[in-house]
């Protein structure tokens, strides 16, 4: 699947390393499939915080003599696609402001589903916003904080906003890493384990950057706590009271790479196990199994193994496509499409074939696909999606689209087939979704697809937890 959702956000971080600017560059590089809007680092040397940010992608942006000019023990960074606010430099993290305790960097992957009600509260106190980003009212919370120490305003802050955040701040002398108490969105803990680089600390949304620097991982972030890194070592706080947990399951299906681990499990392992109850849901007489690459293929291996079909792939997708095309004024059928996927006529000619996607947003990438897979001469095409259908919008950050555009919002599995032209078109169900977790619902959100949405806001904007462990034990 490719442009269907857009993606969330990704931070990064590192304590105690005199080339932190460094390997922060490269956990971002390894997390970029989170976010290609812009990307930004903020380093400490002791006495000052030195920030670059830019729009753009990780490798674009982080030449050499940047990161050199990012010189200290401690950095964090961020890749973004805007999950809240324009997208624009002045939205691009992370965010770096002068305060009464000196100055403080932020990096924030989620969405704070209050923050306008706590943004105009702010703005009637004399606060100025130079963002159209969610994640400054937190900036803007810890500033106006009565307290006296930055763990104490941090606190405060996080105690008023409701929502996802995983977060990592920075100042002169010490790093922080905080995750909301219902765990949204994902937050790593490893620690460099080579030589004289041996006791540094890193904090990722994923697995897969620690492994690029070869950094040992240690556990989760915990939903609610708070770890502060500084001269004195890494401690560990939990001011909040215990939430039930509402861990993204989007996080498996599409978002997180398949190489990550995450919420104890790894990503490509689990894909897979959905192919498997997928092709046990829906079954189909076919003579091969073929992906959407790329989220699509673990899935689709899974479908092919528990089918024993045939795995081929039938599309092949082009990596090095940008952002931004310029379309032919003679139309190309399919452009958007074909500049990114290729069907193989040597593979699908004359075939009855099972295609596997993780989702269907709006329908009409699918619907392109199909007729692709039918001009490759595909003789029947029946598509089957590694999740359920997804009826309503994310709003902890996930850029999905609004209710109305999702197909799923207001049509039947029927209706969806016949507009994307499908032979046959099934969804994985809820139940089978959770097949990995020998069917225990209980910790994770997954209202994209159930409407059970576990933190919401009434017709005023304001927020409240709903009772998240009633509607556990009603599942």
């Amino acid at each position: 699947m490719f442009d269907k959702f857009k993606e969330e956000c990704a931070v990064m971080g590192v304590y105690g390393h005199p080339e932190s600017a460094n390997l922060v560059y490269l956990g971002l590089y390894a997390l970029q499939h989170r976010g290609q809007e812009s990307s930004g680092i903020v380093s400490s040397d002791g006495k000052v915080l030195i920030s670059h940010r830019q729009m753009g992608l990780v490798a674009d942006i982080f030449k050499e003599e940047v990161i050199k000019r990012l010189e200290g023990f401690s950095a964090i960074g961020h890749n973004r696609y805007s999950t809240s606010g324009q997208s624009h430099v002045k939205n691009a993290q992370p965010f770096v402001v002068e305060y009464a305790l000196g100055p403080i960097a932020v990096s924030h992957n989620g969405n704070l589903v209050n923050a306008g009600v706590l943004r105009e509260g702010l703005e009637a106190s004399g606060s100025i916003f130079q963002s159209t980003s969610d994640t400054e009212v937190i900036i803007h919370l810890i500033a106006t904080s009565k307290e006296r120490t930055l763990m104490g305003r941090i606190v405060e802050a996080l105690s008023r906003v409701r929502g996802a955040y995983s977060l990592l701040f920075v100042t002169l002398d010490r790093m922080i890493a905080a995750r909301d108490p219902m765990g949204f969105r994902p937050l790593v803990l490893g620690r460099l384990k080579r030589g004289k680089d041996r006791g540094a600390y890193v904090v990722s949304s994923e697995t897969c950057a620690l492994d690029l620097i070869e950094a040992e991982y240690l556990r989760e972030v915990e939903p609610g706590e708070i770890i502060t890194f500084g001269p004195d070592g890494m401690q560990s706080l939990k001011p909040f009271p215990p939430a039930p947990h509402a861990k993204c399951i989007f996080e498996y299906i599409y978002f997180s790479r398949p190489d990550s681990n995450l919420y104890g499990r790894n990503v490509y392992q689990v894909r897979k196990e959905l192919g498997r109850q997928l092709a046990r849901e829906s079954a189909v007489a076919a003579d091969l199994v073929t992906p959407v690459p790329d989220s699509g293929v673990p899935a689709a291996i899974g479908y092919a193994e528990q089918s024993r079909l045939p795995l081929e792939f039938g599309l092949i997708r082009n990596h090095y496509v940008g952002r931004t095309f310029i379309e032919p004024q003679q139309s190309i059928r399919h452009f958007g499409v074909k500049i990114k996927l290729n069907a193989q006529r040597e593979v699908l000619n004359g075939k009855r074939v099972v295609v596997v996607d993780d989702s269907i947003v709006r329908g009409t990438t699918s619907r392109k696909i199909i007729r692709m897979l039918r001009d490759a001469g595909a003789k029947e095409v029946h598509l089957r999606i590694s999740s359920p259908p997804t009826s309503g919008p994310c709003y902890y950050g996930i850029d999905t689209p609004t209710r109305s555009e999702l197909i799923a919002s207001s049509n039947s599995v029927e209706e969806i087939r016949r507009f994307i032209e499908a032979d046959s078109l099934a969804y994985l169900s809820r139940e089978g979704m959770y097949v990995f977790l020998d069917g225990k619902t209980q910790g994770f959100c997954d209202a994209c697809f159930s409407g059970n949405y576990p933190v919401h806001f009434d017709d005023e904007g304001h927020t409240h937890q709903l009772h998240l462990f009633e509607a556990l034990q009603q599942r």
